[in-house]
């Protein structure tokens, strides 16, 4: 097998596993098992809405921004002192204890 054929072959098989991870992750949203928090991402981490003038994942500009969402375990964003809906400033959150 030639050097291009195998790395022809590796790359498939990583765009094959990107999609199939990126599927799972839109089915497990659509079933309910994650929920949208915002204010826990990281800058440049959140996984959509981060704004005006961002376009969509990886766009927020600073920790914790309050109009950024990560997906997050369903039942758990609160927990860790996110918000389910967007909100001003970016405050590290603080997790709630109980």
């Amino acid at each position: 097998m030639t050097n291009t054929l195998k790395l022809s072959l590796a790359a498939s098989a990583v765009l094959a596993m990107a999609a199939g991870t990126a599927v799972a992750g839109t089915a497990a949203a659509a079933e309910g098992k994650t929920e949208k928090c915002y204010g826990v991402a990281l800058k440049g981490k959140n996984d959509c809405a981060a704004g005006p003038g961002t376009s969509c994942a990886g766009t927020s500009t600073v920790d914790y921004q309050g109009n950024a969402w990560k997906h997050v375990k369903a039942g758990s964003c609160v927990k860790m002192g996110g918000t389910l809906t967007a909100h001003a400033g970016n405050a590290k959150p603080v997790a709630k204890k109980g």
